[in-house]
């Protein structure tokens, strides 16, 4: 009879442990708080692996494996971007593992957008306007407009 409570006990205890997961031992990945600012503030923050605000502001991302960037975005300037290198910190017996970025605050010196240049029309020439004609006497023919003087005038 003790071999059968005994065969019922582990039994019982052995099915209590195929419904445990083993995912409650691993931590959350941790997150790393990220300060962005920008001159001028107001623009649109925009990192790598999703999270955004607008400047000046803090982000909470998790901390990735790999460096990111940081795209910044405001109406009249230039769009920046600035890439975050991950640092992470393994600690040891006295001081816990940590993860921070560098930089941090994520700064951005925003230039103003160069108006783009007026189309020119190409400059044309203007074409000269003909001479009024001198009073000629009424059996001379007509002669062609010339910027030169004609040879043959006061000569009768």
């Amino acid at each position: 009879m003790h071999r059968v409570i005994a065969i019922a006990l582990a039994g019982a205890s052995l099915g209590g442990c195929s419904s445990m997961s083993w995912d409650m031992f691993k931590s959350a990945p941790p997150t790393v708080q990220v300060r962005l600012e920008s001159n001028p503030p107001g623009a649109d923050a925009t990192t790598s692996l999703g999270q955004g605000c607008k400047t000046p502001c803090s982000v909470s991302v998790p901390a990735p494996d790999a460096p990111f960037t940081v795209a910044f975005a405001l109406p009249k300037y230039q769009p920046a971007s600035v890439p975050v290198n991950v640092v992470r910190n393994p600690g040891d017996f006295t001081t816990p593992a940590s993860v921070t970025t560098d930089p941090n605050p994520v700064f951005a010196e925003l230039q103003p957008a160069v108006p783009p240049k007026p189309v020119r029309k190409p400059h044309r020439p203007k074409k000269p306007k003909p001479a009024a004609p001198a009073a000629a006497p009424a059996d001379a023919a007509p002669a062609a407009a010339s910027p030169f003087p004609d040879p043959n005038a006061g000569k009768r």
